[in-house]
């Protein structure tokens, strides 16, 4: 097999292990461990014991190379899972944004925008839960 396969393979295997591992933690959090499969138990149960010894941080690093592996060897990857490029866990959790443009107070008072984005955003999240409350009255009614 070829080395951009594995590369393929282990790139989606470690999106997944990440997406199943977090979803897993939630709906353990939620009371949902008993209806998780066994194999997503096991992984839980491991990251559990982690705890004692270990940061939350260290631990789901750990938890989610673990399934990573497991999911790489699944998806037909060939020899042990290479190390991801690209991936920290000393940022895990941090999201870095980018300074928005800068806007000076002249050109503000002379905008054509009336509304900006995130004012929209709200208003539309807004209108939609009115909505929503709206609908569900009238159908519980």
């Amino acid at each position: 097999m070829s080395s951009s396969s594995n590369t393929s393979i282990a790139r989606k295997a470690r999106t997944k292990a990440e997406a199943d591992f977090a979803t897993w933690l939630m709906m353990a959090k939620l009371g949902g461990f008993d209806d998780l499969p066994p194999n997503a138990q096991s992984f839980l149960t491991n990251y559990r014991t982690r705890l004692g010894t270990m940061s939350e941080a260290e631990s789901t690093a750990l938890a989610v190379r673990e399934v990573y592996n497991a999911y790489y060897s699944e998806m037909g990857g060939v020899g042990a899972a290479p190390e991801p490029n690209g991936r920290t866990t000393k940022g895990a959790g941090k999201v870095k944004r980018r300074p928005g443009p800068q806007v000076s107070l002249s050109s503000a008072r002379h905008s054509t925008r009336p509304i900006n984005q995130k004012s929209l955003t709200a208003l539309l999240i807004f209108a939609s839960m009115v909505a929503l409350i709206a609908v569900y009255r009238f159908l519980t009614k």
